[in-house]
């Protein structure tokens, strides 16, 4: 299994990277992962769309609570794309969370049984069998098309780059 170091940082601590690294231009690998409701997503079913992968370590922090709810926000005013956040929560706390914040125009999804999704596109995080945080852009052909591994877990994403290159998709 591929290991990266010097990638992203976790409370100034530096981790290790499990998994391929995504880079633009590849194809985007399917993967699947679990609903709120405990039913395999593959992103094959969403192809013919743009999608913007939001990754979070869990929905329980307050970077990952704000990035979920600014895609949420956002996903209201992006036609034809597909928001999927992923983190390795369990799906009871998805939908718990979901419900509780008004969740309801991205897809959140769970990576915790097999961390399919993060192994294929190189986010999780060896020491703490968490996802650290990144955006990845899909076309509608399946290339990825932007890739961001936030250096420090704790900080946000660059979410206007992010959806500067999607609206250049559409």
């Amino acid at each position: 299994m591929n290991k990266r170091t010097n990638v992203v940082t976790f409370r100034g601590k530096p981790v290790t990277l499990l998994g391929e690294e995504t880079v633009v231009g590849a194809s985007a690998p399917d993967f699947t992962v679990l609903s709120p409701k405990f039913e395999p997503f593959h992103l094959e079913e969403s192809k013919g769309k743009v999608r913007i992968i939001s990754v979070v370590p869990s929905v329980d922090t307050s970077v990952c609570d704000l990035q979920t709810r600014r895609f949420n926000e956002e996903a209201g005013t992006l036609k034809d794309v597909l928001i999927l956040s992923i983190s390795v929560d369990l799906p009871p706390a998805l939908s718990k969370y979901c419900a509780a914040h008004g969740i309801e125009n991205i897809k959140t999804l769970s990576d915790h049984k097999d961390l399919d999704f993060g192994l294929k596109y190189g986010f999780v995080i060896e020491e703490l069998r968490l996802l650290s945080r990144g955006i990845v852009v899909i076309d509608k052909t399946g290339i990825v098309r932007h890739v961001e591994y936030v250096h420090e877990v704790s900080e946000h994403p660059d979410y206007d780059k992010a959806l500067s290159v999607v609206r250049q998709l559409l």
